[in-house]
């Protein structure tokens, strides 16, 4: 059994990083970026009015002004202003030479046809100056960054119409297990509902992958090993959920083994998922993930998205919040690292919810996240900053 920071270690030394491709801006959403995303334009482009009013000279406002013109946004100014002038003009749009104000036209009189006159106490600039906001070269996303909604705009204005981006990770999602039947069926006594092959799924797609469900098999070694060949030959990474610990019935690390994989890992000091394994044939890599299903929504959430954050060449993908532990934990035994799950109180605090182990795959519904109790560690005091990482 090896620690959570080895194998991370180990995972992250035994990755590949995918292809990239050129995808259409409006289908670039979630996919990561592979090239530094730079401005080819100023913004603002020009020096302009940051509300409607009236532009002229500072030194003039106290005097009647005559309008010389309008100016709307998107059309460029055709007089400069002089002595007691101004043109009338309106948010966004381009400044005419010479002016240095625009003052608001809630604060202007109009006294006579094209005459105007400053009624407020003091004049301001409003004006966004050329290059205030972006100037031409500025990176506006790096490579390794997700593209979320707020990089879509980045990448508009920067004109990358056509995104470099890493090649969507393709990942087969297989069941083991004679006692769980697909979700559209009432399961007998001894049965129970495959929800981890749905929630890995759900899991891959939300990560920017191209998952791909092949079902489940039973427990023996034709149907896993089978199984476990077709996906090698169509996938990048595997997805194994149960068969992994020690019981008669645990094929998946022999037969990972006979089908080429060499396994860097099979046990990891977590609670829970403990019997994780990590393998690999050249290009091909495969995780065996517990059959429990808050272990493998775990273990995914930890370990799988290291690797899948490396292969993709994703900079950051944990997303923590610090904050005071809203009460006081403990557990009987430290000889592994524990993940907690805890929502967030109004109040800003991490509160565990009630969870009964890892096969209590409801208490997720109400978590935002969970905590880390290190090794050795056997509680945590109500008022200490812990990480939520976030789910």
């Amino acid at each position: 059994m090896i620690s959570f920071e080895k194998a991370i270690e180990i995972i992250r030394a035994n990755t590949i990083v995918l292809d990239s491709e050129s995808v259409r801006l409006e289908e670039s959403l979630n996919r990561v970026l592979r090239q530094d995303v730079v401005s080819d334009v100023d913004m603002p482009p020009f020096d302009k009015a940051a509300m409607d009013g009236y532009a002229c000279r500072l030194q003039d406002i106290e005097n009647v002004l005559d309008v010389i013109e309008v100016i709307a946004a998107g059309y460029r100014p055709q007089r400069a202003i002089g002595n007691n002038q101004c043109s009338k003009i309106m948010t966004g749009a381009m400044l005419p030479a010479g002016a240095d104000c625009v003052i608001m036209v809630e604060e202007v009189e109009e006294i006579a046809e094209k005459k105007i006159r400053f009624r407020g106490r003091r004049a301001a600039a409003n004006i966004c100056r050329k290059g205030e906001d972006v100037v031409v070269g500025q990176r506006l996303a790096p490579s390794g960054t997700r593209i979320t909604a707020k990089e879509i705009a980045a990448l508009a204005l920067a004109g990358c119409v056509r995104p470099t981006v890493c090649r969507k990770p393709r990942v087969g999602i297989i069941a083991t297990g004679d006692e769980i039947v697909e979700p559209r069926f009432i399961p007998e006594q001894s049965q129970i509902r495959n929800s981890n092959s749905c929630q890995l799924h759900a899991q891959c797609q939300q990560f920017g992958c191209e998952p791909s469900d092949y079902g489940i098999v039973r427990d023996t070694r034709d149907e896993i090993g089978g199984m476990i060949a077709r996906a090698k030959e169509e996938s990048d990474l595997i997805l194994v959920t149960g068969g992994v610990s020690m019981g008669d019935f645990d094929l998946v690390p022999s037969l990972l083994k006979e089908s080429g994989f060499t396994i860097h890992f099979e046990k990891v000091a977590i609670q829970p998922g403990k019997p994780t394994v990590f393998g690999q044939a050249g290009n091909k890599y495969v995780f065996g993930l517990p059959g429990n299903p808050v272990s493998s929504f775990l273990v995914f959430e930890v370990l799988v998205k290291e690797f899948l954050s490396s292969a993709m060449g994703l900079k950051s993908y944990a997303r923590l919040a610090k904050c005071p532990l809203a009460t006081t934990f403990k557990r009987r035994t430290s000889a592994r690292q524990a993940w907690i799950p805890v929502r967030m109180t109004a109040e800003g605090s991490a509160e565990p919810v009630e969870y009964h182990g890892s096969a209590h795959i409801t208490s997720l519904a109400c978590a935002d996240g969970f905590i880390s109790v290190p090794v050795g560690v056997d509680g945590i005091p109500a008022g200490s900053i812990v990480d939520v990482r976030q789910i």
